[in-house]
């Protein structure tokens, strides 16, 4: 019998290093992050082992769920009876959802928290891990009355590795919460100890459901963010005050742009300003998909749900869709109704009301089988196959700006960031295997292109790759996956493995941008999928005379347009480039003696495709000035008795923040033409 693999901390694999750079806080392994205090199989190639360190991602993460771990400990120890479930890092900071006696928590609390949380840090306790069996995990927290960590071990697969992680301890040093000690229930990775957590700051508090369940208690979740050093904490918080002032929520209401009423929950109302830069980005991606290649359909909102019954999405997306009825209440309103039921006063009915009742029945048997549609890829495939097709019409690029109606339920909805009624800019793509290569290549560069005339610099790739669960089969992963990864390669482009996390119908690539506060958003997508064309028997015939069965490609660059315009209200601070400007000039007078010259220029302007408006108004100039500074529009001309007698303007450049001095009518509109062109790269086929 071989003898068993020998296993090693990363702290005694990583010794010599760590003597040399205190910061290391654990290592990369493949696709694995792990800390110091977990053992491993030693490698038998040294260079699989990339080390992390404080100033790393990964290294952050660590830090950030440490500290979640120092904020559990902090709240139990001053508010004692109160439970924890889970405390994991996010992109932002970190949280922790806490069932607590004295409800819910307010700032005083918070302050204390921190207080708290500042103490063992300054402490340095050490993180010691420790697996334990499953019968000791519950034995341990039935005695800790952690009724929420105790329904979470029953969770847990029976061969699962159940460890702990305590701070302030020692290894089997007896359990529980003492002055000395805490643990949790986790799988890590965490720092050497809580002195590598540098700078705390605890944020805010909000309710939350036991595992996201309305069903289930309400618990409450404490937010907060943690660095290594005080200055990036400092940074980050600069940022967070930031983002409150550029918050589209605020800026939608500021500039005009959008609404929200009672009579609509969670659908908004795009007002005069706002429908105006939604039309242009729907304008601005129609013109690309001509270079492109799409053709743009328009499919029906209302479908009979037989449809989602063929696509899959029924049975696993309904509580998300909008259904006008529900069968068990169509089988109640039967009830309620004369038809077919016997009773003591039939010989009063008469047949009109037979017929009413009757009538009344098949109508809300008719309402019972429709739904308003969620997505646009079903009916792209009744598009499809509608008609026999051949490999001649392949690939087809099909786009569509239908509106659709998802049920999101009311604690996730958020300003259009999430919405119940919204636009995509939805396409799919029907193709042969072997032109799926090129079309994810084709699809690549328009998403680049894109997302560069937003000046979006940052973009990171995820390649999605088979999940435990699937369908199709192994060889059709295969073809899929290394398509994908071989697009990416060929145009150079970095990505990470997300290892399983592909659909259950096939691999997809995500990517996410960062905004100008250095926030990463999910916006494009491309899957890959074999499923929806079986489900719907989808053919084409082949040059071989033979049918064939093509590949669905899903892809959005934008993804929901309402949710991509709050990302770019933020992202600008409510200042749009000047090609998708509401208002591109505003021409403002010294005083009424110049009005009429203002008048004309507006026309001047307006002829020659500007937005442009005349701020007439008995204002004092620097109150008309403010009032364009506020409403962020790219250019503000001053027209005075000087510019009216030399048929001039001043103008001011919002962008480059200072006046360009004067400058003649027809030169000042060239400049404004120039940037009020949507930036576009050198044109090319789809399939360049």
């Amino acid at each position: 019998m071989a003898p068993a693999p020998e296993r090693k901390t990363l702290r005694e694999i990583l010794a010599a290093e760590i003597a040399k750079d205190r910061s290391i806080l654990g290592a990369r392994i493949g696709q694995r992050t792990v800390d110091l205090h977990t053992p491993i199989e030693t490698p038998a190639d040294s260079s699989e082992i990339k080390a992390i360190r404080a100033s790393d991602p990964e290294g952050l993460a660590m830090i950030r769920h440490s500290t979640a771990h120092v904020m559990a400990d902090a709240v139990q120890r001053l508010f004692p009876g109160t439970k924890v479930t889970f405390g994991p890092a996010t992109d932002a900071g970190f949280y922790y959802d806490f069932d607590s006696p004295k409800g819910a928590f307010n700032e005083e609390d918070l302050a204390k928290i921190e207080a708290a949380m500042k103490d063992i840090v300054a402490k340095k306790k050490p993180f010691v891990r420790e697996v334990i069996s499953r019968k000791e995990a519950e034995q341990l927290f039935e005695k800790l009355g952690e009724t929420y960590k105790r329904e979470h071990i029953d969770r847990l697969p029976q061969d699962a590795e159940i460890s702990l992680y305590r701070h302030g301890s020692l290894p089997g040093s007896a359990a529980g919460h003492r002055e000395a000690e805490w643990l949790d229930l986790c799988e890590g990775p965490h720092v050497p100890d809580t002195g590598f957590i540098g700078a705390v700051k605890l944020t805010s508090v909000a309710g939350a459901y036991w595992r996201g369940d309305e069903r289930n208690p309400m618990l409450q979740r404490i937010y907060g963010t943690s660095f290594a050093t005080e200055k990036d904490l400092a940074a980050h918080l600069k940022l967070l005050e930031e983002a409150k002032e550029r918050d589209h929520r605020k800026l939608g209401k500021e500039l005009e742009l959008f609404m929200f009423h009672e009579y609509a929950p969670a659908m908004p109302f795009l007002l005069p300003k706002g429908a105006f830069v939604y039309n242009q980005l729907v304008a601005f991606m129609r013109d690309l998909y001509v270079d492109y290649g799409y053709e743009e359909v328009h499919t029906p909102q209302v479908f009979d749900k037989r449809l989602f019954e063929t696509s899959g999405h029924l049975p696993n997306y309904r509580e998300n869709m909008y259904l006008p009825t529900t069968a068990e209440y169509l089988d109640q309103a039967k009830m309620a109704l004369s038809v077919g039921v016997a009773h003591e006063h039939d010989e009063e009915y008469k047949e009109k009301d037979a017929e009413r009742d009757r009538a009344v029945v098949d109508h809300l048997s008719e309402m019972e089988r429709l739904g308003l549609k969620p997505m646009n890829c079903p009916s792209h495939c009744l598009i499809f196959g509608h008609r026999r097709r051949s490999y001649r019409e392949l690939p087809w690029r099909v786009a569509d700006f239908g509106r659709l109606h998802r049920y999101e339920r009311g604690g996730v909805v958020h300003g259009l960031a999430r919405v119940r009624s919204f636009c995509q800019d939805d396409a799919h793509i029907f193709c042969s295997p072997d032109q799926m290569e090129g079309e994810i290549k084709s699809f690549i560069r328009l998403l680049y292109e894109v997302y560069a005339a937003f000046r979006f610099e940052r973009i990171d790739i995820k390649l999605a790759t088979r999940p435990d669960k699937r369908i199709g089969s192994d060889e059709q992963w295969d073809i899929a996956e290394k398509a994908l990864a071989k697009a990416l390669d060929d145009a150079k482009l970095p990505y990470e493995i997300a290892e399983g996390e592909g659909a259950f119908y096939g691999p997809k690539l995500e990517f996410h941008i960062h905004d100008a506060l250095k926030r990463s958003w999910q916006l494009g997508t491309l899957q890959v999928d074999y499923a929806m064309p079986a489900r719907f028997e989808l053919e084409f015939v082949g040059a071989d005379g033979a049918a064939h069965r093509p590949v669905m490609l899903h892809r959005a660059i934008l993804g929901s347009l309402e949710r991509f315009l709050s990302v770019l209200i933020e992202h600008v601070g409510g200042a749009f480039p000047t090609w998708l400007a509401p208002e591109q000039v505003t021409i403002v007078t010294v005083s009424e003696k110049q009005n009429a010259y203002a008048e004309e220029l507006v026309a001047l302007m307006t002829s020659r495709g500007l937005r442009a408006r005349a701020d007439t108004s008995p204002d004092k100039l620097g109150a008309k000035i403010r009032s364009a500074r506020l409403a962020r529009v790219p250019y503000i001309a001053v027209a005075g008795d000087k510019e009216v007698q030399n048929r001039q303007v001043a103008p001011r450049s919002r962008d480059q923040n200072k006046d360009l001095g004067p400058m003649d009518v027809d030169a000042f509109i060239e400049l404004v033409e120039r940037e009020a062109k949507a930036p576009r790269l050198p044109k090319r086929g789809a399939d360049a």
